[in-house]
């Protein structure tokens, strides 16, 4: 869940996102830890980092698998 500031909103782009994010889950070297959005995550949300680092873990291949992540995390909740 995207975390609730008083005064501003977080917007990401989902698609965006999750390329990111299946780059970071599919690259087998320790440099995927450089990325940009990881280094910015690492600040805005750990929690992501840490289960992201999960499906490298796990050999999450799929782009669908990243995607229901993406969508879980950052979408904009119906009611």
């Amino acid at each position: 869940m995207l975390p609730k500031f008083r005064f501003f909103r977080i917007q990401v782009d989902p698609d965006e996102l999750t390329d990111a994010f299946y780059d970071f889950v599919t690259d087998p070297l320790p440099s995927r830890n450089d990325r940009p959005v990881i280094q910015d995550l690492n600040d805005l949300m750990p929690e992501v980092v840490d289960v992201l680092e999960c499906m490298v873990l796990d050999g999450v291949e799929e782009r669908g698998d990243v995607a229901a992540y993406v969508r879980a995390v950052f979408a904009e909740p119906l009611a």
